[in-house]
């Protein structure tokens, strides 16, 4: 089974674009999980451009009063700021239910790729360790097309001690909205089955949609989790939260069956 975690950031956007408490996050993220939602993620980032360190505090007590999976997402390698503590010193406050990794420097509009796996392995390992002894399941963003050779792809993500990759899925969605989705879903599939064999669990995100979502968890084998906010708050401005939510719920329960 797949389960959909709803990142609320573009709820933060939108607040933080006119200032004040509306909208309010938390009751987004609550109407998310009344319609289907199995967890919520937020990206929170040093700048606070969208969710900052209060939300995170908000949004974790609320996932907790429901029992639900609160996935956090970041740069471990960002330093702390006035207003930012760090990744680690986040996860240490609000011990989610998993930390992803994600390598995006404070210039990056959004993320668009992941860990360069020869580079950044030694700086990873004990970033990893450190959330693992808080109690949190560890994911570190992976690219698709990472090589399979020995000390350069997926596998390296399992030496590291990490329980999951999160594919980035961005040049798929890319591929299939150019109508030549087909070959970009052989690649992922491939990770994915690499990753499993490597003992990793797979996660993915990154400009999934309704559109394009049923082909991609068709094809690619035992994806746990998928983590969409971009294009399910764009499709809510539509159609409704609730609704929406609902339809991605269709998806994935298709998919599982």
């Amino acid at each position: 089974m797949t389960v959909l975690s709803v990142n609320v950031n573009k709820i933060a956007v939108l607040r933080n674009s006119r200032g004040g408490a509306e909208p309010d996050i938390v009751r987004a993220a609550r109407a998310c999980l009344d319609a289907g939602a199995h967890g919520i993620t937020v990206h929170p980032r040093p700048d606070a451009r969208h969710v900052r360190h209060d939300d995170v505090v908000a949004l974790s007590a609320l996932t907790r009063e429901r029992g639900v999976e609160f996935n956090l997402e970041g740069n471990p390698f960002a330093p702390p700021r006035p207003g930012y503590p760090g990744f680690l010193a986040l996860c240490e406050q609000v011990r989610p239910a998993q930390a992803t990794l994600v390598p995006d420097g404070d210039g990056q509009l959004t993320s668009d790729h992941g860990f360069d796996f020869v580079r950044d392995s030694d700086a990873l390992a004990p970033r990893v360790a450190a959330l693992k002894a808080l109690g949190c399941r560890v994911s570190v963003f992976a690219d698709a097309h990472v090589e399979a050779a020995p000390g350069a792809g997926l596998e390296v993500a399992a030496q590291l001690g990490a329980d999951r990759v999160e594919l980035y899925t961005g040049p798929y969605a890319e591929a299939f909205a150019r109508g030549d989705g087909t070959a970009m879903l052989q690649t992922f599939a491939a990770a994915a089955r690499r990753a499993q064999a490597a003992g990793l669990g797979v996660n993915a995100g990154h400009d999934l949609s309704q559109a394009n979502l049923g082909a991609f968890l068709a094809a690619v084998p035992q994806v746990l989790e998928v983590s969409i906010g971009h294009a399910l708050i764009s499709e809510a401005l539509y159609d409704g939260l609730d609704a929406t939510v609902r339809a991605y719920r269709a998806i994935t329960d298709r998919a599982a069956s």
